[in-house]
């Protein structure tokens, strides 16, 4: 008995790693990948050793390079006021972009061409013009052509707002076409109305889908947060690189430690992501079971296969 369940289990390992997209490796491809893998490690860790000795050998290892980073003053006179600046600026233009996305996603699926064509016109103009370049307008072009005086963070923010909220728009728009045409089918069918099937029927299952494209757009985000350093906003990589490196003379030290630093960030942001996910997956489910089979929402693409099973009747 022992022999026939291990048998199975032998068979069924390479069915588990077969996939839509390739088959499942044989014995020699298995061994191929074992090697390629250890290969690859030993290159790793060669570029790591040859980094590490040279860092060693420019006396980038020096203790006085990083005792700076023992002293609780570095952090609150530099690092952490970076961090609230790059989170502040992060987290306001976040938000306005993800509001940007939602309205011009949608708004690009209207089905009036006076709303569809200017929206995307919008929308592939600021996904075509470089990041800086918007904060370069807003810092300087808004003083000399209309006269007034654009603080640094808001120019930060205008410049994040619009390319990545044309980015989200793009993402909002896939999200909501990947939806099953049965759904929004099945919804008018019973006499609601578009506004109401875009909130209660194709939003709610598109965000699940949008969710792994819309949280790496928002790390891409707060990265780009750094290129405030150009227009002198006192973001993590000017005042806690910079600054660091022109009062300590620390610069590499300073850069691995920012760079950490931005690591644990997009780490929690990724797995608040997870957390939003699942927790809506369950939401779902809830919901499904206290309704009922007769009363749950059919599955993706059944609402097509029960008018098919009626007509035939």
């Amino acid at each position: 008995m022992s022999a026939v369940s291990t048998a199975q289990r032998r068979k069924s390992a390479p069915a588990r790693q077969a996939s839509v997209l390739y088959d499942a490796p044989g014995p020699i491809a298995r061994r191929r990948n074992v090697v390629l893998t250890v290969v690859f490690s030993l290159i790793l860790l060669g570029v790591a050793y040859f980094v590490v000795v040279n860092m060693g050998e420019k006396g980038q290892l020096a203790p006085e390079k990083w005792k700076p980073f023992t002293d609780p003053s570095t952090w609150t006179t530099f690092i952490l006021p970076g961090m609230v600046n790059t989170l502040s600026a992060a987290g306001v233009a976040a938000v306005l972009a993800l509001v940007f996305g939602a309205v011009f996603g949608i708004a690009r699926l209207s089905d009036h061409a006076w709303i569809r064509l200017p929206a995307g016109a919008v929308v592939e103009f600021f996904r075509a013009v470089p990041l800086l370049h918007l904060m370069f307008f807003a810092q300087y072009g808004a003083s000399a052509v209309l006269g007034i005086t654009v603080l640094s963070f808001q120019a930060v923010v205008f410049g994040l707002v619009l390319y990545n909220g044309s980015v989200l728009a793009e993402i909002v728009r896939a999200g909501i076409r990947s939806v099953p045409r049965g759904q929004s089918e099945a919804a008018f069918g019973i006499g609601l109305r578009k506004s109401q099937v875009m909130r209660m029927i194709l939003l709610p299952q598109a965000v699940t889908a949008m969710m792994p494209a819309i949280v790496s757009q928002l790390v891409v985000l707060l990265k780009d947060t750094a290129l405030g350093t150009i227009i002198a906003y006192p973001e993590l990589v000017t005042s806690g690189v910079r600054e660091l490196d022109a009062n300590f003379g620390n610069l590499i030290p300073a850069a691995i430690v920012v760079a950490i630093l931005f690591i644990i960030i997009n780490m929690a942001l990724s797995y608040l992501a997870t957390w939003f996910e699942k927790r809506s997956r369950r939401s779902r489910k809830s919901s499904a079971a206290t309704l009922g089979p007769a009363l749950a929402p059919p599955a993706p693409g059944m609402q097509e296969q029960q008018m098919t099973d009626r007509t035939e009747k």
